[in-house]
């Protein structure tokens, strides 16, 4: 079930990063005392007395944008700092939240007091029916608290002086977050079908896959890198069973995402992939494993999502007995993490090996919900550790009593040990890697956590 959006917006050195990390309680977004320094939208999963969001940082802004001269032919040029380029990104920057984001968070500089981007943003978001909240950064003592009164000028209702670096008022600014979510969707819940989301780089061939699916023209495709911009869902029948395929715009390695539309795409990107069962982690069989594919990767497993890698134009390749084991050979490499994975060679333009990508994804989904009992789980737990016990002084060596699991999609399994403290990484590497040798998990990660005696 999709989390509601909330998302902080606001003229660049404001503070929204640093409000961002604040609420999030961890430094995920890069902050410098540098107008522009944010240079993706990131995105982190928030809550506050119960409620649980998406929290995402806009930014991108480029620095040279706001602190060059202005050139000849800029419009709306103020104060000798703000072109009319700058201006067109404010406004394009609120454009993108009132459609994406289910609350936004106006974020201001409480130190300068209303200026004229401030206006210009205002300007926009009064016109939407979407919850907007007024955050007053930068109130760092008494007398800036109370100066955020001016703020009701602007006309977006109260404004809530926070200091994003103290943690002043953040407690205010989260209850009324929470106050204007939207309450969940059940419909969302409820739909059991599997959907799988078509991910990749720019210009690697998602869309006309898409359109191989279904034997028809539904998205427009070009050889221009970023034609897709929205996440389209499109609805077809495979054996009996509705699949929803979700097809979204490119997603570029952090730094190398353009300001405006194309991060609006990105965050599109993200929610689509947090909505989808089975992943499709699109390549170009023309190039080899990029960062860029790598970074895509990482996206997917942050969100515990299964994931089929699928290697498209491979028409294009000249090929002898050896080439796609080569190939294959060399993505287990690039991309480590990702060993479970299913490798599909594909060419959406002859429809070469398109139809065995939906019958391997309905095998990736089945393996997603697959449940184990708890009296095999710990048979395979008895014998896994004493094949490789763990090591350590007898007084504080690792032990474990019993394992369940707690949950699918993905799969979940709970181990209760003695002490959590001493699971060191590569044993649970070991015990993942053993669980997956008993029990065959297709394409799909898993998560195991580790308990302490007498931890709830």
């Amino acid at each position: 079930m999709a989390k509601p959006v909330v998302a902080l917006v606001g003229r660049p050195n404001v503070g929204k990063s640093t409000l961002f990390n604040r609420i999030l309680g961890q430094r995920l977004a890069i902050v410098e005392d540098l107008p522009g320094t944010t240079r993706d939208r990131l995105y982190g999963d928030a809550g506050w007395v119960g409620r649980d969001f998406l929290l995402v940082d806009t930014g991108g802004f480029d620095q040279d944008m706001e602190s060059r001269p202005p050139l000849p032919g800029d419009l709306g040029h103020v104060a000798g700092v703000e072109s009319g380029l700058f201006l067109s990104e404010v406004k394009g920057q609120a454009h993108l939240a009132m459609a994406e984001a289910d609350v936004i968070v106006f974020v201001v500089d409480g130190t300068t007091g209303i200026t004229a981007s401030d206006e210009l943003v205002a300007d926009v978001l009064r016109r939407t029916p979407k919850p907007v909240i007024l955050a007053v950064n930068k109130a760092d003592n008494k007398t800036l608290q109370e100066n955020s009164v001016e703020f009701y000028a602007i006309g977006l209702g109260d404004p809530y002086p926070v200091s994003a670096l103290h943690g002043y008022g953040t407690g205010d600014l989260l209850d009324a977050i929470v106050e204007n979510l939207p309450e969940f969707e059940s419909d969302e819940e409820d739909d059991d079908r599997l959907k799988i989301a078509i991910l990749g780089r720019p210009n690697v061939g998602k869309s006309s896959l898409l359109n191989k699916f279904l034997g028809y023209e539904r998205v427009i495709v070009s050889n221009v890198p970023g034609t897709t911009r929205d996440a389209i869902d499109t609805t077809i029948q495979y054996e009996g069973e509705e699949i929803v395929l979700i097809d979204t715009a490119g997603i570029r390695r952090r730094g190398k995402i353009e300001p405006g539309v194309e991060k609006h795409s990105f965050l599109r990107a993200i929610k689509a992939l947090r909505r989808a069962d089975v992943c499709l982690l699109v390549m170009d069989a023309t190039e080899p494993v990029t960062a860029q594919d790598a970074h895509v990767a990482g996206y997917i497993l942050e969100q515990y999502r299964s994931v089929i890698v699928v290697v498209n134009k491979w028409d294009l390749v000249q090929k002898d007995n050896y080439t796609m084991d080569d190939y294959t050979d060399h993505i287990r490499k690039e991309l480590r993490f990702m060993s479970f994975v299913p490798v599909i060679f594909t060419s959406a333009l002859t429809g070469q090996r398109v139809k065995n990508i939906l019958s391997v994804a309905m095998q990736v989904y089945d393996a997603r919900l697959r449940r184990i009992p708890t009296g095999e789980l710990n048979r395979f737990l008895q014998e896994a550790v004493g094949k490789n016990p763990p090591k350590g002084a007898k007084r504080h060596r690792l032990r474990f009593f019993y394992m369940t699991q707690a949950g699918v999609a993905p799969p979940t399994f709970v181990f209760f040990v003695n002490d959590a403290k001493l699971v060191h990484f590569t044993y649970k590497r070991y015990l993942e890697n053993k669980l997956r040798e008993a029990h065959e998990f297709l394409g799909t990660p898993l998560r195991l956590v580790f308990r302490s005696r007498g931890e709830k």
